[in-house]
């Protein structure tokens, strides 16, 4: 039993110099990341863990919260009919216009590959949608171009076309959002032509003399040189769009828009926590979309074993 207790001592001493010596050996960096790690732990960690909790309990900010369980999460899937319909608006946001966005910013990446005069001054003009494309000044200003009387419907007027208030029809409004995402293509566009540079010239000059044409060297060489690059865009626009909140909440109106045809889940988020003060709904709801865009997310990494391909 002695030797039990010794033995035990001694081990504890050796994790107590352990813990000394990576101390002593990594205090410097320690000190330079503490307040990256504050802010974290602070604005991230406990602020996720209080909403996980808060996700089980009836809470709505002026009263202690009430313990409920899985109340919340049964009444999304099943009661809750707005909760279904920010999914599919969402769904289709993101479904119609990340595809979209990418197309355009993959297309303008080829071109601007090709040796334009001037490529800096292009790269950073096609930059700048991305740089306000979510801001508040730009969607004001995008609905005033798709209202009554914007400037689509002045120019569809020259063709003798009916004005439309694409922005109060509910066939339309969520199309003018769609629009404005794939406007913001100037950041993976970036990140594309950066991918671009960095194929050799051999293997085109190598496809040229094999009689490969330029569709083929497109498939055959481009696409799945850069198919690392894809994927990172394909995953950080498809989260950003799942998170967007600032165009439904301007262009489409902060109650969803017509027959909630705008109603994005962050904005359906932000009603019930902001202006019903359902905030234990409100979390639940948040993690559920923590948990769509992991499962995405994982599907994206998942399948790309069959289309990304690495030097290795």
């Amino acid at each position: 039993m002695n030797e039990l207790n010794t033995a035990t001592v001694i081990v504890n001493s050796n994790k107590s110099n352990l813990v000394v010596r990576l101390w002593h050996k990594n205090k410097i960096a320690l000190l330079f990341l503490a307040p990256w790690l504050v802010g974290i732990t602070v604005l991230g960690i406990i602020p996720m863990i209080a909403s996980l909790y808060l996700s089980f309990t009836d809470y709505n900010m002026f009263n202690a919260p009430v313990w409920k369980g899985l109340a919340n999460y049964k009444d999304l899937f099943i009661s809750d009919m707005r909760f279904t319909q920010s999914l599919k608006v969402t769904f289709k946001y993101v479904f119609i216009g990340v595809p979209l966005q990418l197309i355009m910013a993959f297309s303008l990446a080829l071109v601007l590959n090709r040796g334009v005069r001037g490529l800096s001054g292009f790269r950073a003009i096609y930059y700048v949608p991305s740089l306000l494309g979510p801001s508040l000044a730009i969607a004001i200003l995008w609905r005033q171009i798709f209202g009554m009387d914007g400037i689509v419907n002045k120019f569809l007027g020259i063709f003798g076309i009916t004005p439309n208030s694409w922005i109060s029809d509910p066939e339309t409004t969520l199309y003018t959002l769609i629009i404005l995402l794939v406007w913001q293509f100037g950041s993976p566009m970036v990140i594309f032509l950066a991918g671009l540079k960095q194929i050799p010239k051999d293997l085109y000059e190598s496809a040229s003399i094999d009689g490969a044409g330029k569709l083929t060297q497109l498939f055959k060489i481009t696409i799945p040189m850069i198919s690392p690059i894809i994927l990172f865009n394909l995953v950080m626009q498809l989260i950003g769009a799942f998170q967007a909140f600032t165009p439904a909440y301007i262009i489409g109106g902060q109650t969803g828009g017509p027959l909630d045809s705008t109603l994005f889940y962050t904005l359906y988020l932000y009603i019930k926590a902001f202006t019903e003060f359902q905030m234990g709904y409100a979390s639940a709801m948040a993690w559920v979309l923590l948990i769509i865009i992991a499962v995405f997310t994982g599907l994206l990494f998942f399948l790309s074993k069959k289309f990304v391909h690495y030097e290795s």
